[in-house]
């Protein structure tokens, strides 16, 4: 693993022998789990087959996960989404620390339409808060990432990291036990050798269905500064972690050594002059990554030219306008998140007030910009003193690389088609979980006579914000984080 870049050893050595792992986990009551079985209700959609137009998708409501109270307390808020390789599995993470795993209703996959409708598959505690002594530092469990790795026998694998460290965590289902051993009780102390007079064969007892989920690798000590992206390469044996100044890369099966792939930290800090913000593996080019900056630039990097990445491949920058040139050009230029399309070839990213798309051949300007929210460049002074300027929204592909998703204020989404180059900008409310329920386009007035079915923008609550979104592989099935709340959509046939 040498000719990946240096070695970057773990700023803590670790115990020599760590105290063994619990194969179970249990998890602190949140209000996404606390209503039991009403989060697996469904609301069923039994619309009459309608044929699209120009392949154009007309989103309704499927369901809503997650209590429906006003009060919410900081730990329910979800902060990250991502749907499973084939869709059938999609996981949240808040900010207790805690990941819950939806999986798709078989009947929803046969029913006619096809519904998008997901039960309740498994809970468990990820990461617990912790304090760095040496550094009087407090590390929150918040859940940033979530990452699935490839599906290679009925066990399912995910990663899941907090600002420090990274989880491997398996997830399985046992419906059989063991009766009859030779060596231990049933109740499972060790029996005396000497007592052992008689040979006996083990018998298996059928058992209700139990989701375990349980730790299996722990990969700590080796960022200084907050992480903010976990990506698994294509190999699907290793996974880059970065934080803002540098790139790890490790194996999944080596939890004591990562290798310092890209390092942006100046010798003199008063030099830095920017941060990584976000960075992912090429889907199928195990060699090849993608990191963007806080300067609205990104690199690619490839491991096959050099060890150590510091020197990029590429560089994807577009001129700044400099008739758009103001005291927050540099904060909002910021790219947020970065997302290499399914086939590869393209790339979207993320900045304050748009979503762009980059053909990976072509690094001097993308080939598609859309604005999310053109209408707030004229609210940038209040929105830096609210500290709202500095939120990061997601994005997202479908999964034929046509559309494009991403989140706004208002608990607004907007859903890019690449083809018909049309728009449309929808609500997350509560207002709208009723069966059959077909999302209006919603419409911001900036000025002037507002129409009936418009919101002025001095009227947008900047408190709900949809900063995660994720869009199913395979269908026409999205999910997105309101807050505390689930919501899935899905194409209205």
């Amino acid at each position: 693993m040498g000719r990946w870049g240096r070695q970057s050893p773990v700023l803590e050595p670790p115990d020599p022998q760590p105290p063994p792992i619990p194969p179970r986990t249990f998890m602190r009551q949140s209000s996404i789990t606390k209503i039991g079985n009403m989060l697996n209700t469904a609301i069923n959609i039994n619309g009459t087959k309608k044929p699209q137009s120009n392949g154009e998708a007309s989103w309704c409501f499927s369901q809503i996960k997650g209590a429906l109270d006003d009060d919410v307390t900081d730990a329910d808020i979800i902060s990250c989404v991502e749907f499973n390789h084939d869709g059938e599995l999609l996981a949240t993470g808040d900010k207790g620390g805690r990941v819950v795993i939806f999986q798709r209703d078989p009947a929803s996959k046969t029913s006619n339409p096809r519904r998008g409708e997901y039960n309740v598959y498994s809970t468990f505690q990820s990461h617990e808060p912790e304090f760095d002594y040496l550094k009087s530092l407090e590390i929150e469990e918040k859940i940033n990432k979530i990452r699935w790795l490839h599906q290679k026998n009925p066990v399912h694998f995910l990663l899941s990291t907090n600002d420090k460290t990274v989880k491997l965590w398996k997830v399985s289902e046992r419906d059989k036990s063991f009766e009859g051993y030779n060596t231990k009780e049933e109740n499972g102390l060790i029996r005396d050798p000497q007592n052992v007079t008689a040979l006996r064969v083990p018998s298996v007892k059928q058992v209700p269905l139990m989701v375990e989920a349980s730790p299996r690798r722990t990969f700590a000590n080796a960022h200084t500064y907050h992480i903010n992206s976990i990506s698994v390469n294509s190999d699907q044996e290793t996974f880059l972690s970065a934080d803002d100044l540098r790139i790890n890369l490790w194996h999944l099966e080596v939890v004591n050594q990562s290798y310092n792939i890209v390092d942006i930290k100046p010798t003199n800090m008063e030099e830095l002059t920017e941060v990584i913000t976000a960075a992912e593996f090429h889907p199928t080019e195990c060699n090849v990554f993608v990191y963007s900056s806080s300067k609205g630039t990104i690199r690619l990097c490839d491991m096959r030219s050099a060890a150590l990445c510091d020197r990029h491949s590429k560089q994807f920058e577009e001129p700044e306008n400099p008739t758009n040139r103001s005291f927050f050009s540099e904060i909002i230029s910021s790219i947020s998140d970065v997302k290499l399309s399914n086939s590869g070839r393209y790339m979207i990213s993320r900045d304050y007030l748009s979503i762009k798309v980059w053909d990976l051949h072509m690094e001097t300007k993308p080939i598609e910009t859309y604005p999310v929210h053109e209408y707030l460049r004229a609210k940038l002074c209040s929105l830096y003193e609210n500290d709202c300027i500095f939120d990061k929204f997601e994005c997202c592909w479908n999964g034929k690389d046509s559309s494009i998703m991403t989140g706004s204020y208002n608990n607004f989404f907007r859903v890019f088609d690449r083809n018909s180059k049309k728009d449309v900008t929808l609500e997350a409310s509560r207002d709208i979980i009723k069966p059959k329920t077909v999302l209006k386009p919603r419409k911001v007035c900036t000025g002037g006579k507002r129409k009936k079915d418009e919101i002025s923008v001095d009227c947008l609550d900047f408190n709900k914000k949809i900063l995660h979104t994720a869009w199913h592989p395979e269908e026409n099935i999205i999910a997105v984080a309101a807050t505390n709340n689930l919501f899935i959509f899905q194409d209205k046939f």
